[in-house]
């Protein structure tokens, strides 16, 4: 049968994936200059700093929890909960603030912010760690103070990472486009080196005494604040563009702009508001879309507690794992998710991203099926977690194959003026999914009753695997076609170098440990 998958090429790849290089971009007030050492190099410093720092604080901070309340997944649930719904909930606010605000003034008060809520939640988990039987009172208190705290320093997280990656890099680039490409390959390795080595860092550190890692947290926190303060305030200084509306980049700062921090409380009421309004909207817009079945099928896959995260690190540590254990496994499971960067694109030049797609998420199933099928099986906690642990590694190539395919094809299909909305609805959906994961471990909050969130996790991969291969038969008319399959070498597009490229800079944004 033939095939009917739609077939974009080069350019068009090229157009819709560099807004920077769109007809419609404001044309710059001078010529760019080019990129200095100076510039790139604190830069650089600025943002392993904030990224170094979010990341030992965010993987510690469960291991800190699961150790003070060992014996039950409710505290690491809730906690990871409540910093969840804040995203669902504030990021829009976040992204309105940081394209209204001083662009100085958005990048220093989310370090402030940062700084100030890490600060506060090593000294309540250092509290957490002493004798408070005699107030039995505080330590649910001081709980509830974590999980605020922890709000704050993921929003502030986020709007420290959407300011520099989406924002100031394009604007120290201009039109540069050989520059903007060293820029962003630069920021993702060190993305990618602080995800792999930052909590590896701080589970070796717990190992030895988990006091001794919440006082390292602390210190590297407050060390840190001031280098990273001035080298992005040098870099604003620096680059005069920087200077310039976001807008329009002519307009000078003024008085209008956003420099404080009661302001962005204004905008988020604002936002409330508004966003009732559009809801609707947005929502039909998003479910009538043709892509909308793969796009909300890679949404389930956020329905799991099968990944190094709080729910599943809290499970190893009760089944007889040490930190030092974990923070190995999560390294192993880094490197099969990188693979994954570069099987995907060999895979869609060699097929296309639809039907490369049907076999990454095919493979995470059946390495979900098999490993469940050991864990419920197997009567040793240790052994049982074991194999779990093993069949969650072998899967991620299947999932971050699998998400590259999908990305790929929505921003192939989605129209360039709704991308935002699209988008929008697209990852408040993964949000809510992932709410409904820290949800099953409140209900099942015994070590003994992981296994029916792990269930629920392989139910929600089987039921994507089979939304998406519905999607490939309206669109191809078929699911398999053997010739192609086995030596054709029909495609769909794009080049292997793009989808490389493309493969390591999707694989840096959405991985969440």
């Amino acid at each position: 049968m033939a095939d009917e998958h739609f077939e974009p090429t080069d350019a068009t790849f090229h157009a819709q994936s560099s807004p920077f290089l769109s007809p419609a971009s404001p044309s710059p007030p001078s010529p760019s200059p080019e990129i200095g050492p100076d510039i790139s190099r604190r830069l650089y410093i600025s943002h392993f700093l904030s990224t170094w720092n979010s990341r030992i604080f965010e993987f510690g901070a469960i291991l800190f929890i699961a150790a003070v309340f060992p014996g039950t997944l409710l505290p690491a649930s809730l906690y990871a909960l409540v910093r969840t719904a804040a995203a669902i909930c504030l990021t829009p606010a976040v992204g309105r603030y940081i394209d209204r605000g001083n662009r100085l003034e958005v990048v220093r008060f989310s370090i402030i912010v940062q700084r100030l809520a890490v600060t506060a939640s090593c000294l309540g988990l250092w509290s957490l760690a002493l004798d408070l039987s005699a107030f039995p009172w505080l330590r649910p208190l001081i709980l509830v103070l974590l999980a605020v705290m922890a709000c704050a320093e993921k929003l502030s997280s986020i709007m420290n990472t959407i300011a520099i990656e989406r924002d100031w890099v394009i604007v120290i680039a201009e039109h540069d486009e050989s520059g903007l490409q060293v820029l962003n390959a630069q920021m993702r390795r060190i993305d990618l080196f602080c995800k792999l080595f930052g909590p590896l860092a701080i589970s070796l550190i717990d190992g030895i005494s988990t006091t001794i890692a919440i006082w390292v947290t602390l210190g590297l926190n407050v060390v840190s604040v001031t280098v990273e303060y001035f080298a992005i305030a040098e870099v604003y200084k620096r680059v005069p563009a920087l200077q310039m509306s976001q807008t329009h980049l002519l307009r000078p700062d003024t008085p209008d702009s956003i420099s404080s921090a009661t302001n962005f409380f204004c905008h988020l009421s604002t936002y409330l508001i508004s966003s009732t309004r559009s809801i609707r909207k947005e929502l039909s817009f998003y479910t009538r879309h043709s892509v909308f079945i793969p796009s909300i099928a890679l949404s389930l896959l956020y329905l799991t507690v099968l990944s190094f995260s709080g729910q599943m690190v809290t499970y190893l540590l009760s089944a007889g794992y040490t930190s030092t254990h974990i923070g190995l496994a999560r390294t192993l499971s880094v490197a099969f998710e990188m693979s994954a960067t570069w099987l995907a694109p060999l895979a869609m030049n060699k097929i296309g991203p639809t039907r490369a797609g049907l076999w990454f998420i095919n493979w995470q199933a059946v390495c979900v099926v098999v490993a469940i099928s050991f864990f419920w099986g197997t009567q040793l906690p240790f052994l049982a977690a074991s194999g779990l642990v093993f069949g969650v590694i072998a899967s991620r190539i299947g999932l971050w194959g699998f998400d590259l395919c999908v990305q790929i094809i929505i921003q192939e299909e989605v129209e360039p003026d709704s991308r935002g909305a699209f988008s929008s609805i697209e990852i408040s959906f993964q949000n809510i999914f992932e709410l409904f994961s820290y949800m099953s471990t409140i209900v099942f909050a015994r070590p003994q009753q992981f296994r029916y969130p792990v269930l629920m996790s392989s139910l929600a991969v089987l039921v994507a695997g089979g939304l998406y291969a519905e999607f490939v038969r309206r669109r191809r008319g078929h699911l398999l076609h053997i010739s192609s399959c086995v030596g054709g070498k029909e495609r769909e597009g794009i080049d292997s170098a793009g989808y490389e490229a493309l493969g390591i800079q999707i694989f840096g944004e959405l991985y969440e440990g």
